[in-house]
Formats: structure tokens, sequence, C-alpha cells
């Protein structure tokens, strides 16, 4: 089998993955005799009293973010760190997607498409850009939205594992960028 075969497969079954689950799941439900509708319409009603739980936490989160970006704390943050990151070979311009991206993805996408525009997806900082992106997490996001519909108040060490680990994927993307593209 060569590689291009081997891809054309793969594409296949991409294609014809989800249509199979969206029909096969509730068929097999059918088959071992569970009530279909009603266990669709329990999962719907749990799905909206989770949604009407969370929703405190999730406006919190974009209100700080809200606030952090139009006072100019960005910004500042910006200019401060610049000579610094600088001395490491990262432009400034990614500083932004770096602070943001673990309170908001939509946020950091609109930041990524930005620099992707602006610089091309080709440059050092769009490579970089896209690297961070795929090797971050919305931190702060994930902890309201998991943590909060289940009602944890004290999330202990998850903000610092969490922020860890994004931090480890900001290093990495740097190192990986600059090895892959420019050693």
């Amino acid at each position: 089998m060569t590689v291009a075969v081997l891809f054309q497969l793969l594409e296949e079954i991409s294609r014809w993955t989800i249509p199979v689950m969206l029909a096969g799941i509730p068929l097999y439900g059918w088959w071992r005799g569970v009530r279909i509708y009603d266990a669709f319409i329990d999962g719907a009603r749990e799905g909206l009293e989770m949604a009407v739980r969370i929703a405190p936490y999730l406006v919190s989160i974009f209100v700080a973010l809200g606030v952090f970006r139009d006072s100019g704390a960005l910004d500042l943050a910006v200019d401060v760190l610049r000579p610094w990151l600088d001395r490491w070979g990262v432009p400034g311009e990614v500083l932004p997607l770096a602070l943001i991206r673990p309170f908001s993805g939509g946020g950091a996408l609109g930041i990524t498409a930005e620099l992707l525009r602006r610089h091309g997806p080709d440059s050092y900082i769009g490579r970089l850009a896209s690297t961070m992106q795929g090797s971050t997490d919305t931190t702060f996001y994930i902890l309201s939205f998991y943590f909060g519909s289940v009602g944890i108040r004290n999330p202990r060490h998850a903000v610092a594992v969490g922020l860890s680990g994004d931090l480890a994927g900001i290093i990495a993307s740097v190192i990986a960028v600059r090895w892959l593209f420019y050693s």
C-alpha cells in the first residue's frame, strides 16, 4: 500500500466517521432497548441546566478579559516585556496571544488571524503564533466551565498546573519553530 493510497483511505474514513456515528449510536441504543427519544430529551435538559449553571462563571471571565484589553493593561504588558522577550527571540507581537490564550480561545484565534493577515503564515511570527495557538489551552475558560458545572469553588492547584502547561507550550512553540524552520 502506497502513502497516497493510505492518505486516500484515511480521508474516506474521516469523511464517513461522523455520519456513521450519528446513525450508529441511536441504532445501537434502539437495538439495546433504550428509549432513544426520552434519552435525547433528558440529555438536552441536562445540557440546558448545565449551561445556565455555568453562565455566571463564563460571563465573569469575558468581563475580566474585556477590562484587561480595553483598559490598556495588555498594551502596557507588551511594552514592558518586549525588551526581555527580544533577547529570547520572541517577537512582542505574539505576547498578546500568549496572554489572552488562557482566557479565551475565540479572542486568541482573533489575534492569531490578525497576526497571520499582517505578517503572513510563512513568517516567523505567523508560524510561531500558529504553533502557540495549537500548543496552549484556554486554562481559565476550562476551569470555569468544568469546575463551574460541578460546583467546585476552590480550584486548589489546578490554576498553577494549567498555567504551567501553557508556559511549557509557549516555550516549546518557540523552540520548535526556531529548530524546524530557522536552524
